[in-house]
């Protein structure tokens, strides 16, 4: 398979209205999920005996939450609140907790400086801990334990001062 059937296997899911999509053959596996107007492919795997240039260049569109960036930080915008807005660096499934039996990584009114492990975001299998990049105290959980979150939404409110 190359990579303009590739392309052509994404728009064809994407016109199609289908949410997911999983393609097994002997050598490749693919899933394409659509959640916006452009079609995103999450997964892509080729064993390592049969190396194929075209499928080379399709691997850096392969999925890139298997890094995690720093978690993204902004500042309120209202003069009112002066709370700083810690948010998911990755789409995946939020966890408060290292393991079931285990207590939550942070409270509300539990003090946090920079490097502590505020929670962990399940990405492909892959835990990625998500660390407070400011000092200050936890002022709300703006996320269920065990929920989905996309790119860039609010997790915690963090009071600075």
């Amino acid at each position: 398979m190359d990579i303009k059937e590739i392309q052509n296997l994404i728009k064809f899911v994407a016109k199609s209205g289908a949410s997911e999509v999983k393609l097994e053959m002997d050598d490749i596996k693919i899933t394409i999920k659509t959640g916006s107007d452009e079609p995103n492919v999450t997964y892509m795997q080729q064993p390592m005996q049969q190396a194929q240039p075209q499928m080379q260049q399709a691997a850096p569109q392969a999925p890139q939450e298997s890094q995690a960036p720093a978690p993204a930080i902004s500042a309120a915008t209202t003069a009112a609140d002066k709370y700083i807005t810690v948010k998911s660096p990755i789409i995946g499934t939020f966890y408060r907790k290292p393991s079931p039996d285990k207590p939550t990584f942070v409270e509300v009114g539990d003090s946090v400086k920079v490097g502590d492990t505020l929670c962990i975001i399940e990405a492909m299998k892959l835990f990625n801990e998500i660390e407070s990049e400011v000092s200050g105290t936890i002022v709300k959980v703006l996320i269920d334990d065990m929920s989905p979150v996309e790119f860039d939404q609010p997790l915690f409110l963090v009071d600075p001062s």
